[in-house]
């Protein structure tokens, strides 16, 4: 019974902290182009180059 007067508080703060993170990452703008991150992961760096034949610089 005694541990539980040390949870609840404990666990409601760790619950304001994730809101407020979240709300935090809201505002900030972190969720706006969750389309354009997905797309740069499929993105290959080496095909976005143009490629050159060897022994022409």
């Amino acid at each position: 019974m005694n541990s539980l007067l040390l949870l609840i508080p404990l666990a409601s703060l760790l619950g304001m902290l994730g809101l407020a993170a979240f709300l935090w990452a809201l505002r900030s703008g972190q969720f706006e182009d969750l389309d354009g991150a997905a797309q740069r992961v499929l993105i290959d760096e080496e095909s976005a180059k143009p490629k050159t034949r060897r022994g022409n610089p």
